[in-house]
């Protein structure tokens, strides 16, 4: 069984392949851990190897995680769909939170922010593939989302994210993450983040521009969920 050490490595080599098949600069591809369900022993490991950018869904699950390791100097990214009534936290532990996908959740992480932080890094979710089932903005929506959440005094929006349909064609892959990234190039806002690919596609999404790739079992190994979550609780994969 490969430790987490090597399944980061593995992974770095991965990105650094996919980068020079498109001639681009693997630097510029950061790795977000997403260590949902996993112990804060796992993280700690995973920080020994070199790793800083966690991702978490749940929050409780995160808030204890933080407190767990609070003597390292963690990254912490909010990755999961966001209820109302857990933005205070949220805005208040996190450094990134990559799921934003209507107006009311950015204008409560805005307000919610400390004073004493530098502004919340906003990716905002786009549902890329029209799934019922996915969180996500609609395309059609997005430029005034984008325009409102930019203007919000404690937010820095940085870019978008999507979780596009699941596909084992690549093509099916790149043209989910081409769409995105086009999405992104029509706003006319300074944005410099696309948070997409994970283990299984990874390659498509940074063939498309992704600067984030979350990544979790490819790190991690497989997902133990609990019994009583829901589809909806499992929120975003990696």
């Amino acid at each position: 069984m490969s430790t987490i050490a090597e399944n980061i490595a593995k992974v770095g080599a991965r990105i650094r392949r996919a980068a020079e098949a498109v001639q681009r600069d693997s630097q510029g591809i950061s790795l977000l851990a997403v260590s949902k369900t996993k112990p804060a022993a796992a993280l700690r490991e995973a920080y020994a190897a070199g790793q800083r950018d966690f991702g978490e869904n749940y929050l409780q699950e995160a808030l204890d995680k933080q407190r767990e390791l609070a003597d390292l100097p963690l990254t912490w990214h909010f990755i999961g769909p966001i209820q109302s009534n857990k933005t205070k936290p949220i805005a208040e532990h996190f450094a990134w939170v990559h799921s934003v996908d209507r107006l009311k959740i950015a204008e409560r992480l805005s307000a919610q922010r400390p004073a004493g932080l530098p502004p919340l890094n906003i990716c905002l979710q786009v549902n890329v593939s029209g799934e019922d089932s996915k969180s996500g903005c609609a395309a059609a929506e997005l430029p005034a989302l984008a325009a409102a959440v930019a203007a919000l005094p404690n937010l820095r929006l940085r870019g978008l994210m999507a979780i596009p349909e699941p596909s084992d064609d690549t093509a099916v892959q790149r043209a989910a993450f081409a769409r995105l990234r086009t999405l992104g190039e029509e706003l006319e806002l300074p944005l410099d983040t696309l948070s997409m690919g994970m283990s299984h596609d990874l390659e498509a999404a940074i063939a498309e521009g992704a600067t984030w790739v979350r990544i979790g079992t490819a790190l991690f190994g497989a997902r133990d969920y609990p019994q009583a979550s829901t589809p909806s609780d499992k929120g975003n994969p990696a």
